[in-house]
């Protein structure tokens, strides 16, 4: 009916909505399935009793309910589509189409998910049976007019126009006060597990009859209702005890074989598509208020305080003298060390010209193969679980970075998902970790400042194709600061270059008065797929080189560690793909500058008994040995007429 009884359109969007309903494996909803129901009452999304002025239903998503640790995509997403098919019973709803309210009043960045914003316009622009005549986002707060310019790129044309931000004092001009709650200006009560009820009656065939209420209840027939829904709540509260949060994690794996299908290469087809860098969804995966108490203030400017801070961290004001938690003045406790192994660059030349890319692909499955070489207990512990961006990327017992416990003695607060990686004859001359969630973002500082860090390298955006691959752990804006509790981040100012941006930022700890100055290089020119050219790469890794030297020489004598200076922090989206190409090319390359040789398998092979999975995918192993032979030929090792024949096609990789 809202598709004035075009056939065709008719025809096209049940295809489209079944298309949907099976790539998101929603074919299948359970009135009684207990993570549905756990869902359903957290009144994230319900259906108003009420209609709009046109005689449109009104559905309403309420943003700070909605805690992306506890649940997963599909369950939001049946959830949604379990109340819309209710409200589709209604020959009301199907004449006069769909309002939708999203209501992010008191929402903090933790609870906003990107991809799930995405596959719910997704699913309701064009792929769901109801018109959507109108989106309302009510009381958007600063940090998301990014993310909303993005968004609206998914919107079709004509609905575009029809997405407004407005204020709660504005809504009543688009939906009536009898329709709308209390807490978003109107007078209803709020009635969701009535409409619960009626939805499970719809879901059991019972046809409740649906115009009462969609006829904007008052408070003493909302009540009656309330009655008729004991049941069905009953049984859903029965069924929460029983829910494990932890089950809805998502893994690695799971975003490459449900959103990462564009392209499959056949030489990589039975090889471990698990890659730290294929699925961040961001996303947002956020904050879980009740373990971390993330005290973050909106980005903001300062005053003459924070301009004093800047000019004391710029001064040089050393920070406290901490017992070296990661570095060494032994030069030869790393794993990895000149040995007979290695190879010369042209004889590297000749084996990749050999294998060929086919060959590299199958040495890097060889490794793979490899079992783990340590325990991933302390990442497994309930309370650490959360912390994990995947849950099949842990971090090793032996080798993870141990933070202080906090004030409270939780003995869990220890845990952050990283491990300490040796460098070219430095021991733990790194920090490969996940990119941040919003409940760890407090963790990062904290590992940042107890390992004297003055530098971190980020391998990707925090947003590609249209996911959220890391959380924005530092302010984006200069002159701008963030605070997670006893840590202020202030950003000092920002340079963009072609293939990197680079960002001062002053890390002040309250607690104790100190502040220290970080310089933050995020590589922007990692492409969607594949890998980057080696050249603006290697130009990116000197340029992390020596800002390292100097950070190191700037620090004195409150750094009593190794000489080439305290741990760089390394990090990608799960921090095992990319982390682990930047890493390798650099063990390679300064063993190179050393004695000449090279060994990439034996470094690959080293760098994953300290950071489990690190390098992984096939065309990453490619490409660590294409840079080894980039910066050859820049040094004049190699003729630079000398090219690599690898052959085949490109494989995909994030």
């Amino acid at each position: 009916m809202a598709r004035k009884f075009d056939l065709k359109r008719a025809i096209d969007l049940f295809f489209a909505h079944e298309s949907t309903r099976e790539k998101e494996d929603l074919l299948s909803i359970d009135a009684h399935d207990q993570y549905l129901q756990k869902e359903l009452i957290t009144e994230k999304f319900t259906l108003l009793p009420g209609r709009d002025n046109t005689g449109a239903a009104v559905a309403l998503f309420s943003a700070r309910l909605h805690y992306p640790p506890h649940t997963t995509h599909q369950v939001v997403l049946k959830s949604l589509i379990y109340q819309l098919d209710a409200a589709l019973e209604s020959i009301e709803t199907q004449r006069h189409g769909l309002v939708f309210i999203y209501d992010m009043t008191d929402s903090k960045y933790a609870n906003f998910d990107y991809d799930l914003s995405i596959k719910i316009l997704n699913l309701l622009k064009g792929a769901y049976p109801a018109r959507l005549k109108r989106v309302l986002i009510v009381t958007a707060p600063l940090w998301f007019k990014a993310p909303f310019k993005i968004l609206r790129l998914f919107v079709k044309e004509k609905l575009r126009d029809r997405v407004y931000t407005v204020n709660v004092s504005e809504l009543t001009a688009y939906v009536p006060k009898e329709t709308l709650p209390i807490q978003l200006g109107g007078n209803q009560e709020p009635c969701h597990r009535v409409w619960l009820q009626m939805c499970y009656l719809c879901a059991t065939n019972q046809q409740p009859e649906l115009s009462e209420y969609f006829t904007a209840c008052d408070s003493s027939s909302c009540a009656a209702r309330r009655s008729m829904s004991r049941s069905i709540s009953t049984d859903i509260d029965n069924h929460i005890s029983d829910f494990d949060s932890e089950s809805s994690k998502d893994t690695v794996n799971e975003k490459h074989t449900n959103e990462d299908r564009e392209k499959e290469k056949e030489d990589s087809d039975d090889m471990d598509q698990k890659d730290g860098e294929t699925g961040d969804r961001s996303v947002i995966s956020k904050d879980n208020s009740a373990n971390r108490k993330r005290k973050t203030s909106e980005s903001r400017k300062r005053s003459s305080d924070l301009s004093a801070l800047s000019e004391s961290a710029t001064d040089g004001m050393p920070c406290k003298k901490r017992p070296p938690s990661s570095g060494s003045n032994i030069l030869d406790d790393s794993i990895h060390m000149p040995d007979s192994t290695g190879t010369t660059v042209q004889e590297l030349l000749s084996k990749v010209n050999t294998l060929k890319r086919k060959g590299l692909f199958a040495e890097y499955a060889s490794i793979k193969m490899e079992a783990p070489t340590g325990t991933f207990n302390t990442s497994k512990i309930k309370a650490n679980l959360p912390k994990n961006r995947y849950t099949d990327v842990l971090c090793y017992d032996h080798s993870r970075v141990v933070l202080p416990v906090s004030d409270d003695d939780d003995p869990t607060s220890d845990y952050i998902n990283a491990n300490y990686v040796d460098g070219y004859m430095q021991k733990n001359a790194f920090i490969s970790t996940q990119g941040p969630l919003p409940k760890t973002f407090v963790d990062f500082w904290r590992m940042v400042w107890h390992n004297q860090c003055r530098v971190i390298v980020m391998t990707t955006r925090t947003i590609e194709r249209s996911r959220m691959k890391c959380g924005q752990y530092w302010p984006s804006e200069e002159q701008t600061d963030e605070q997670f509790e006893e840590f202020i981040v202030f950003n000092n100012g920002i340079i963009e270059n072609d293939d990197y941006t680079e960002t001062i930022l002053m890390l002040h700890n309250t607690n104790t008065g100190e502040n220290c100055q970080i310089t933050h290089l995020q590589f922007t020119s990692w492409p969607d797929y594949g890998v980057p050219p080696a050249a603006p790469f290697l130009d990116f890794l000197f340029r992390v080189r020596n800002i390292q030297e100097a950070a190191t020489k700037e620090m004195g004598g409150a750094w009593t560690g190794h000489p080439l200076g305290p741990p760089i922090v390394v990090h990608c989206s799960a921090g095992i793909g990319r982390t682990g190409t930047f890493i390798t090319v650099d063990i390679c390359l300064r063993r190179l500058e050393h004695v000449g040789t090279v060994d990439v398998k034996e470094t690959v092979r080293r760098i994953r008994s300290q950071r489990a999975f690190s390098i992984q995918m096939p065309d990453q192993y490619v490409f660590c040995h294409q840079a080894v032979i980039e910066q050859a030929q820049r040094q004049g090792l190699l003729n630079s007429l000398e090219a690599i024949t690898l052959g085949g096609s490109d494989s995909d990789s994030d």
